[in-house]
């Protein structure tokens, strides 16, 4: 079964560094600010478990990833240079979304899933 969706997810994990936690539960909140606002974030937020960040975020399509990323591009970087570092990325999604992902985020090293099956409600 092919999947006709659009949508991609990121799924990036994050150590905070010690002594940084409240500084990263700061940042956390001015990313969910920022996103708040995109017309193609689908959802936005983050988990925690001890030590460790999870982003949960998913887009309409690539398009709006890197509409988002051109967004918060800043302030991630003024996060990764001060208070955590970015562990592994994942990159969800059908392959012709990926294909357009793949230059723009090699910086990140990411790993890219291919969605291949799918039911929506």
């Amino acid at each position: 079964m092919s999947s006709t969706s659009t949508v991609c997810s990121i799924h990036p994990y994050f150590k905070i560094r010690d002594g940084k936690e409240r500084d990263v539960r700061e940042y956390c909140q001015r990313f969910v600010e920022m996103t708040s606002t995109e017309p193609g974030c689908l959802y936005y937020g983050f988990t925690f478990n001890g030590n460790q960040v999870h982003t949960r975020e998913a887009y309409d399509d690539a398009a709006a990833v890197l509409a988002h990323l051109g967004s918060v591009g800043e302030l991630l970087g003024e996060m990764l240079e001060t208070s955590a570092d970015l562990e592994r990325i994942e990159v969800h999604g059908p392959e012709i979304e990926l294909a357009m992902l793949r230059k723009p985020l090699e910086a990140f090293g990411p790993h890219f899933y291919t969605l291949e099956y799918e039911h929506r409600r």
